[in-house]
């Protein structure tokens, strides 16, 4: 029995990690979307990162709230699911940012 508890709090240690994590990185995200548009109205040139970037924020916001559910559930075969579908789209979510960044250092300099 001890061991399914310490699962358990590993469990809720991961979804506090993602919960913390994703929510930060939405501010990343719309921090540069506001940068990008400066630099974009400057140099006037188009890209389609702010777009993408807008993409991964909606992503990580969505791996925010499902870490967050994960935490409030009381059932931990359902915190685990939801907690490894959190996880799932922050690596996604993650995964789409270093491209957009390669796309940016692309298109923009």
């Amino acid at each position: 029995m001890p061991q399914t508890n310490r699962t358990v709090h590993l469990e809720e240690d991961i979804s506090i990690h993602i919960f913390t994590a994703s929510a930060a990185m939405v501010g990343v995200c719309l921090t540069v979307i506001g940068l990008l548009r400066v630099v974009i109205s400057v140099r006037r040139v188009t890209t389609l990162a702010d777009d993408l970037l807008a993409l991964d924020a909606f992503l990580f916001l969505t791996s925010c709230l499902l870490s967050y559910l994960a935490l409030r559930t009381r059932s931990v075969q359902r915190m685990y699911r939801v907690e490894r579908l959190a996880d799932g789209i922050f690596i996604l979510s993650l995964v789409l940012m270093a491209l957009v960044c390669g796309l940016i250092v692309y298109e923009v300099v």
